[in-house]
């Protein structure tokens, strides 16, 4: 309350002329209307500031609206994007590289024609559970894809299939090239060009100019862009990465692989070990009944170029087939395939035993017999020749025994 509504209450006018205030009576109704006076102008201020504040909260909604509106446009802008209909047409071969993001792919898809845009795919991928498991490889798939459906394409292993190499333990050098014939448009030349050529495939000094035995099995994926040069560069730095991480040393690569990839033709991975020590036994026996020859079918099959059956008499005891192991003491001059890493564990570390001998006595499932003597390992042999006498077309491919 103010000064002169102070006196003014009180009947008192203020005189200001005269410094002091001097009482003046007033009338009751005078009074009275000073008073309905104030009331009114207190409401016009509570009134005028009523309306400051609807007026400001009529703005601050205006303003929220357009910028949910903003926003509203915004997200609408970031995740529409240009897309194709339908499955495609013609086709493309597209390489996913190891490491690829959604945002890398949808870039990859759109350069190639696969895509409309790069967005429309990063969308597509992000509304999938499974949008994030693409793996790396070459794809062949079609232009002016949906991003839908090249999600699913690239999701389908059949959509790589014809692009990806395997390499199975035990395979020769020239089953390889076979392999990488199917899965390309490599010439024998160019396989062989590569072979040779043991600079550019890293092949170590070791291995005497011979990639045999160094073509690590597993699966690699044939590129657009790849030569055989690439695909067997990977093949032997994969080799040299195994043995490496077994901590073999570098001047034992060559025996090493070698042995084991005796052990991987001869027996099936369960006997690996009892195989492994049959070599080393042999090996170390020159003056006892075995004379340091290791006698393994699969040494004489691999220097007459084949992988399957058993070897003639005659065959067995030719001096001219240097991976005559019947024949020629000690290790044959190289590996007869590639060896998977169980067999060249178990190389590197075979269990005690004094078998000289083993016999595969069902050719079905595998058994096989491992023995000291030579007189047990004609009792085994008994048991794989009524075998054979009972399977006769399954024994003319099959193996005897070492």
């Amino acid at each position: 309350m103010s000064h002169d509504d102070f006196f003014a209450e009180l009947g008192i006018q203020r005189d200001e002329d005269a410094g002091d205030a001097t009482e003046k009576p007033k009338s009751r109704k005078q009074r009275r209307m000073e008073k309905v006076e104030r009331r009114q102008r207190k409401r016009r201020r509570h009134g005028l500031t009523s309306l400051v504040i609807v007026i400001t909260l009529v703005a601050v909604g205006v303003l929220g609206y357009k910028a949910i509106g903003i926003m509203r446009d915004a997200s609408a802008q970031a995740t529409h994007a240009d897309d194709y209909r339908g499955n495609g047409e013609g086709e493309v071969t597209v390489t996913i590289p190891e490491g690829a993001s959604g945002l890398d792919i949808g870039d990859i898809l759109q350069e190639k024609g696969v895509v409309a845009s790069g967005k429309a795919f990063t969308n597509a991928a992000k509304n999938n559970p499974k949008g994030n498991t693409i793996q790396p490889g070459t794809y062949k798939l079609k232009k002016k894809m949906s991003a839908n459906a090249a999600l699913q394409a690239l999701l389908d292993p059949e959509t790589k299939g014809d692009h990806t190499l395997t390499v199975s333990a035990g395979n020769t050098k020239d089953i390889i090239k076979d392999r990488l014939k199917q899965v390309s448009n490599f010439t024998d030349e160019q396989i062989e060009a590569a072979y040779a050529d043991t600079a550019a495939i890293g092949l170590p000094a070791e291995a005497g100019g011979n990639v045999e035995g160094w073509l690590a099995p597993g699966t690699y994926d044939v590129t657009e862009n790849a030569t055989p040069t690439d695909l067997v560069k990977q093949m032997v730095s994969r080799t040299m990465t195994q043995l490496s991480n077994l901590k073999v040393p570098k001047e034992n690569y060559h025996v090493v692989l070698t042995k084991a990839s005796i052990v991987e033709r001869e027996v099936p991975p369960k006997y690996y070990g009892q195989a492994a020590r049959v070599i080393e036994n042999r090996l170390a026996q020159v003056d006892g009944e075995t004379q340091g020859k290791l006698q393994m079918d699969s040494t004489v099959l691999y220097g007459l170029g084949r992988s399957g059956g058993i070897p003639a008499p005659e065959e067995a005891t030719d001096p001219n087939n240097q991976y005559n192991t019947y024949v020629h003491p000690g290790l044959p001059p190289g590996p007869i395939g590639s060896p998977s890493e169980d067999a060249i564990k178990a190389v590197l570390n075979p269990p005690a035993g004094s078998w000289l001998y083993f016999v595969t006595v069902n050719l079905d499932t595998g058994e096989t017999l491992f023995s000291s003597t030579s007189e047990e390992q004609a009792a085994n042999t008994k048991k794989l020749n009524d075998y054979c006498a009972k399977n006769k077309d399954t024994c003319n491919g099959g193996k005897k025994s070492g």
